[in-house]
């Protein structure tokens, strides 16, 4: 697939390419849905297919969207000219998302911090939107019947 052409705001450098060449699986995990809003489709897809390593499914100029891929489910990430959003995404690792971000252009909001199941960032990509990351390094919740929390494992 060609990457697409890249857009003012974001522009590659031999760092922030260091972390696609070591990537294993795209940054993003999994969300139930998500839009993102982007000034265009061809620079949102060089961030998000480009340094994150997302996977273009659709794309409809039409209507100013395209779907991305993530790992593991069926969710896709719709970049959007004309919608907002902002969702909790989860990632295997909330301190290197939250430097992948930095280092390609986005910034880091909420440097990342404990939670019960792991650790949580808050970045803002380069186009101004903002993505709650978190993971679950300690665990999972445990739940009693009614689904009470009762612990982490």
């Amino acid at each position: 697939m060609k990457t697409p052409g890249i857009g003012a705001g974001w522009e590659p450098t031999s760092q922030r390419l260091a972390w696609q060449a070591g990537l294993m699986t795209p940054l993003l995990l999994y969300v139930d849905a998500v839009t993102v809003p982007v000034p265009d489709l061809d620079t949102g897809m060089a961030f998000y297919c480009g340094a994150l390593g997302h996977e273009l499914i659709w794309r409809n100029e039409a209507v100013g969207q395209a779907g991305l891929r993530t790992p593991g489910s069926e969710t896709e990430i719709v970049l959007s000219t004309r919608q907002g959003y902002e969702p909790d995404w989860k990632v295997a690792s909330a301190d290197t998302a939250a430097e992948v971000f930095r280092a390609n252009g986005g910034r880091v909001l909420v440097e990342p911090i404990d939670i019960p199941i792991g650790r949580l960032a808050v970045v803002e990509d380069p186009f101004g939107n903002g993505l709650v990351l978190l993971d679950s390094t300690k665990g999972t919740y445990d739940t009693d019947e009614a689904g009470t929390v009762v612990g982490v494992s």
